[in-house]
């Protein structure tokens, strides 16, 4: 580990750590990379490869999309204005955004309902996608619009009336949240209009800039720029070998899902955002106010604004969150203290089959995972899981 000269323990850890890499590499996973920082202390790794065709490796430093860890940002962006007295958490929407959530709706939902994901619009992923139609139902999908999408360019006001129109998951502020990537684009929609400029271009200058994040932006277009691995999406069996969606349109989730990073970079950006360092403690406060959500596998997991709370036995409370794009997969939690960190980034996506129910099964890579997290996050078995991500299982969630 870098930093501080290692104690037989922690070269005991590294060690360890090195092992559990090796172990997700060998369980299926063509490239795995990790950071974990200890109490000042940074280990990185890599095991595997970039590229199944040229056998290229993957390293610890590359670039990688990482999904609806996009979400973190785009929150603490909406809190900047929060803080200026620009915009206030229990505003109507409707209001706000009249064009976009007209009416009574809109007169219901308030912003801190689309951070949080209970203002019960539901996710356009399958109206977007049509042959995920059946979504979040794996019996009826098929990868042809993933092919048919890859080049084209949504724009956010397709995809938003897409969500709107689509029947509510819900009432707005019931006490369960659903999670929809409708509710983070309408957040960038809001964004635009506060700050007079785009979401996108918002969060570079005010967030990631800030943040001091030398790896981390919005793609310009389909290709991720600088050294990354290809990355491979199996759909849950029904893309045979794994195909390379590593050049793609990321228009489809903008804001709330298309950042490039690295692992080092959220670390970074997450140990900041807990001191205190990125929004002020009052906004940290409403931003780790949970409520108990649905995430896209059934599962219920513990949302704040933008934020995942994860409890880990004998290990403390973690916050952060993980997201998948087409082929990739990205997990950051930072211990609530700032003292132990993990973030880990795969090039593999859905790597379950489908049993005969159309539930995804079980995979070696998940144990394997599983145990990855567990030696890095410092703790023993995990409350409150954030997603079904966390105990290694890729299930329905989705590329979010």
């Amino acid at each position: 580990m870098r930093g501080k000269p290692e104690t037989p323990e922690e070269l005991e850890t590294r060690e360890e750590l090195e092992a559990a890499l090796e172990a997700v590499h060998r369980a299926g996973i063509p490239g795995v990379f990790a950071e974990v920082r200890d109490c000042g202390h940074i280990w990185s790794g890599a095991r595997g490869v970039a590229d199944v065709g040229t056998g290229r490796p993957v390293t610890h430093d590359m670039r990688h999309r990482v999904g609806s860890v996009t979400k973190t940002f785009t929150a603490v962006a909406i809190m900047h204005q929060v803080e200026r007295g620009l915009l206030c958490l229990d505003a109507p929407i409707g209001d706000l955004l009249p064009r976009f959530v007209p009416g009574e709706r809109g007169r219901r939902i308030t912003v801190r309902m689309l951070l949080n994901h209970t203002s019960g619009l539901r996710d356009y992923l399958p109206y977007a996608f049509p042959s995920f139609r059946g979504f979040p139902s794996l019996s009826d999908i098929s990868p042809e619009s993933l092919d048919d999408n890859r080049f084209r360019r949504f724009h956010p006001a397709e995809l938003i009336g897409m969500g709107v129109a689509a029947p509510a998951t819900g009432e707005p502020g019931g006490p369960t949240g659903v999670y929809s990537n409708t509710n983070y684009l309408l957040l960038a929609q809001l964004l635009e209009q506060v700050t007079g400029t785009t979401a996108e271009d918002y969060i570079t200058r005010e967030v990631i800039e800030r943040a001091g994040l030398r790896h981390t932006g919005f793609p310009s277009g389909p290709r991720i720029e600088g050294p990354h691995a290809r990355m491979y999406e199996a759909l849950y069996g029904l893309i045979a070998p794994p195909r390379d969606y590593s050049v793609y349109d990321m228009s489809w989730v903008g804001p709330a899902a298309a950042l490039v990073s690295t692992v080092e970079d959220l670390n970074r950006f997450y140990g900041r955002l807990l001191a205190g360092g990125i929004v002020d403690r009052a906004s940290l406060t409403e931003m780790q106010r949970t409520v108990p959500v649905r995430a896209l596998d059934g599962t219920t997991i513990d949302y704040g604004l933008g934020l995942h709370k994860v409890v880990v036995e004998d290990g403390g409370t973690f916050w952060g969150h993980d997201g998948s794009a087409w082929g990739a997969g990205t997990v950051s939690l930072t211990r609530a203290d700032g003292q132990r960190q993990m973030s880990v980034a795969v090039n593999l996506a859905r790597w379950n089959e489908r049993d005969s129910s159309g539930r995804p099964r079980r995979h070696p890579i998940d144990d394997a995972l599983a145990a990855l997290y567990q030696r890095a996050l410092g703790g023993g078995t995990r409350t409150g899981e954030a997603s079904g991500d966390l105990d290694g299982q890729q299930g329905v969630e989705g590329p979010f």
